[in-house]
């Protein structure tokens, strides 16, 4: 299993991301209504007949657009149609932080206003549901467990979030059980990524969470970074060119526990919640240094300011900004915590405040 660092093959205007070092989370998501675990297809576990040419199938693919108003930005990505009812399949990194969600149905070509239903912040899969939306033609999912190096495959996506008909491309499998760092350029941060499939079809910004389908055109992986190779012409772009995407059965898996309302310590079910601080490290001390707090958010009303080192909330200890924000990813808005934190004098205060709604982190 080799390690490679890579860029995300993600949005075409990648926004800058409040997330994970803040304590400020995702706007308005709605768990699901309806639906058991069987509206989320399984994966097939037989294995096609290879066939020497791709498959030119794609249906089922959704374009992704994302506002992010705490920035001031807009971005765009791709989705997968799990359901005719308008569940889809994407990439954590393509909502994360959007205040908007638009996913406009290849097929059908329809706009569909979008919400949250959960995300898995670790394993980079997310499931939004599409308002409105009936009788969508969900894609075909396959086991990644018959893909082997040399496969034909082909991605599909949203390439340079220009939305309109995918963008096909093709290459072959070149590694499997892959480790990648992740990284995200606009914000510098960055995540390791395992057992992924590694490919030279030129997956590119936008392509984040579409699909990466088989000879028989099924879904075998969600496409989530690439890594552009040192040319960018003819057949040496293929070569030099590394695409990775994580197994349809892993994300398969935790699409199912999304939909079935089971949180955990790496997924969020339904709206999140947000402070609405940006913090970073506190040097050699522990805490979250606050370095920004939002207008109109809790912090501002609990006058926690800029400067200050949050070193509890809701009870437990807070060592850092990544402990800061595990802390927040349990709650949801509504909820009820105190925050203590000192001050640049060397005082400690501390005060109990009501949680809002923010997007997903």
């Amino acid at each position: 299993m080799s390690e490679y660092r890579v860029r995300r093959g993600v949005r075409a205007a990648i926004p800058m991301l409040l997330a994970a070092l803040l304590a400020l989370l995702v706007p308005g998501c709605r768990v699901m209504e309806t639906g058991g675990t069987e509206d989320v297809p399984p994966p097939v576990k037989t294995t096609a007949t290879k066939q020497s040419k791709p498959s030119g199938r794609k249906p089922g693919v959704v374009n992704i657009e994302t506002e992010q108003d705490l920035n001031g930005t807009r971005a765009a990505g791709t989705g997968i149609v799990l359901t005719p009812a308008g569940l889809v399949l994407t990439n954590n990194h393509v909502i994360k932080g959007a205040t908007a969600i638009k996913g406009t149905d290849t097929d059908n070509r329809r706009g569909y206003p979008a919400e949250v239903v959960g995300y898995d912040r670790t394993g980079d899969i997310a499931v939004i549901r599409l308002t409105g939306a009936a009788g969508l033609k969900a894609a075909a999912f396959a086991s990644a467990s018959g893909v082997n190096v040399g496969d034909v495959v082909t991605a599909v996506g949203n390439q340079g979030g220009k939305g309109g008909a995918p963008t096909v491309v093709t290459g072959k499998v070149t590694g499997l059980d892959e480790s990648v760092t992740a990284r995200d350029d606009s914000s510098g941060t960055s995540e390791r990524l395992t057992g992924l499939i590694e490919t030279n079809a030129p997956i590119k910004p936008g392509d984040s969470g579409g699909p990466l389908l088989n000879t028989a055109g099924k879904v075998i992986g969600i496409n989530t970074a690439a890594s552009a190779g040192q040319s960018t012409k003819g057949t040496q772009e293929k070569k030099n060119h590394r695409g990775y995407a994580i197994p349809s059965d892993r994300a398969l898996e935790i699409a199912r526990q999304i939909q079935r309302g089971e949180a955990s310590s790496t997924v969020h079910i339904g709206p999140t919640a947000m402070l609405g601080v940006k913090v970073r490290s506190n040097g050699r001390s522990p805490g979250a240094l606050v370095a920004e707090v939002v207008p109109g958010t809790p912090a501002e009303t609990a006058r926690i300011p800029v400067g200050a080192v949050i070193v509890t909330f809701g009870g437990d200890a807070v060592d850092s900004p990544s402990t800061l924000t595990a802390l927040m990813h349990a709650r949801h808005p509504g909820d009820t915590v105190r925050i203590e934190w000192t001050t640049r004098q060397g005082r400690r205060l501390g005060t109990t405040l009501r949680l809002t709604e923010g997007p997903p982190q």
